[in-house]
């Protein structure tokens, strides 16, 4: 039966009185990451095709891709695999019921968040 006395119930408070927690952000920036890598992979799949296409072609995605802009955007790529690759590791540990207490499953948060960003320096210097 339809609910008559919608209007004059409050709305739910969830909103106003939840502060977020480590465990929430890191889970929905997993989610973030993993559909922002979308992007550079049809950079690259552009530019892949460009350079199958002609020279010209090429050359105008070899310059989309080497400007500061397209530098930001691999930079930002290859933070959001690391993060998002040891996000999923911490999901796998879970999966076996292990670090699933409070105190560890923030320690995990931090070691994805810092690891993503030591990661992605090594990467960074190495190539």
């Amino acid at each position: 039966m339809a609910d008559v006395n919608r209007g004059n119930r409050p709305l739910s408070p969830h909103l106003t009185i939840y502060r977020p927690q480590l465990t929430s952000i890191t889970s929905i920036l997993t989610r973030i990451t993993g559909n922002a890598l979308l992007l550079p992979s049809l950079l690259i799949v552009w530019w892949l095709l460009a350079a199958a296409t002609s020279a010209e072609a090429f050359a105008f995605a070899n310059w989309a891709l080497t400007s500061i802009f397209g530098k930001l955007i691999m930079l930002g790529s290859i933070w959001a695999l690391w993060y998002h690759t040891l996000a999923g590791v911490r999901h796998l540990i879970w999966d076996n019921a292990v670090g699933l207490e409070l105190e560890i499953a923030y320690k995990f948060g931090w070691i994805v968040i810092i690891g993503s960003i030591i990661m992605t320096g090594v990467t960074v210097i190495v190539l």
